[in-house]
């Protein structure tokens, strides 16, 4: 069907669908470190200085609500006195107050009806406003295209992709829906599947059961974290094609932790091409490769990481609905440079 997305709608099949949990952590975790200025000072007092954009009234109710850390540590109490040298982390909380103007934001809407949207996400676009980001994102642009979507809370998005990575979201139309897509996520009753490029040769598939917490030592980062410290973390991968040197893969998700795929792959010495976070920290070198391999392998701008497949039980008809994404262009461009390398060097593998 060339470049358009597949749909299929499966008439009276109710079956249980493989579990799987949307990205559950909305916001990311801000951190500072206090310095010798805030030694002393009650906590609220603490984070209002550092982050002015927010009233005193909102710190409070987030730090009581838990949506604070000091080492690490959820702490509720804002009369808390702050040591010089504490890493202090906030989850602020989206809330309508982000909902900037309406904006004409280019993505593509493949399918909508009167409860849905199913949106393909294009690599680069945000999701939502949050902290430093208060426009030019998905939700403001569904929000010129869809104003009635203003009453529902964030704009009836019910969970997101990475900036970088592309593919297919569900967006709700209405109250009903939105509560019922929210309701099957927390019940792990929606699934997605992705493809991904990952470095070195996969001789098989595999499942990763590896808990996810953020990182202790770049907060910025999630980590496989020992057990009893975070969430746990399902991921099953199976490989669609071996490179001499990468492998493309095919991956379903159980749960839906913050960069889950990403952490997971990097996990098992295999992390995405083009990872920015959970990649190689040294350019890899491959013997051999030519120049072209070099710019679009080694120099790829993004996760190699895509959204392929959506299914879930529609909320207003109860129907199974899949949604299919076809790979966006920098992918198969990845792909091709790969399977030409292959074909250069055949039998030549780098299994390191």
């Amino acid at each position: 069907m060339g470049n358009r997305v597949r749909r299929i709608i499966q008439i009276g099949q109710k079956e249980a669908l493989m579990a799987q949990e949307f990205y559950d952590d909305e916001n990311q975790e801000l951190v500072r470190t206090a310095g010798d200025e805030e030694h002393g000072r009650r906590l609220d007092q603490v984070l209002a200085s550092l982050y002015s954009d927010y009233s005193r009234s909102k710190i409070k109710k987030w730090i009581e609500e838990g949506r604070v850390t000091l080492d690490g540590r959820v702490c509720t109490v804002p009369r808390t006195l702050v040591e010089s040298g504490i890493e202090i982390g906030l989850t602020p909380e989206l809330t309508d107050d982000y909902l900037a103007e309406p904006q004409d934001i280019p993505f593509e809407t493949v399918y909508e009806d009167k409860d849905i949207i199913i949106i393909n996400k294009p690599a680069g676009l945000v999701v939502h406003p949050g902290a430093g980001v208060h426009d030019g994102t998905l939700m403001n642009g569904i929000l010129f295209r869809y104003p009635e979507n203003a009453h529902l809370p964030r704009a009836g998005i019910v969970h997101r992709l990475d900036r970088d990575t592309s593919g297919l979201m569900v967006v709700a139309r209405s109250e009903k829906a939105q509560n019922k897509l929210v309701k099957a996520i927390s019940k792990h009753e929606v699934v997605r599947e992705y493809e991904a490029v990952v470095v070195g040769v996969l001789t098989a598939g595999g499942t990763v059961d590896a808990p996810i917490g953020r990182s202790r030592t770049v907060r910025t980062m999630m980590a496989v974290v020992p057990e009893g410290m975070g969430r746990e973390a399902v991921t099953h991968y199976r490989v669609l094609e071996r490179f001499r040197a990468h492998t493309r893969i095919r991956v379903r998700l159980e749960t839906g932790r913050t960069h889950q795929i990403r952490v997971h792959m990097a996990h098992i010495n295999h992390p995405l091409v083009g990872d920015p976070l959970y990649g190689l920290r040294r350019k890899r070198y491959i013997k051999g490769a030519d120049e072209e391999f070099n710019r679009k392998v080694t120099g790829f701008p993004r996760q190699a990481l895509h959204a392929a497949k959506l299914m879930f039980i529609h909320p207003s008809t109860g129907l199974e609905v899949s949604f299919e994404s076809p790979i966006p262009d920098d992918l198969n461009e990845l792909y091709a440079v790969l399977r030409r390398d292959l074909s250069e060097h055949p039998g030549e593998y780098v299994y390191d």
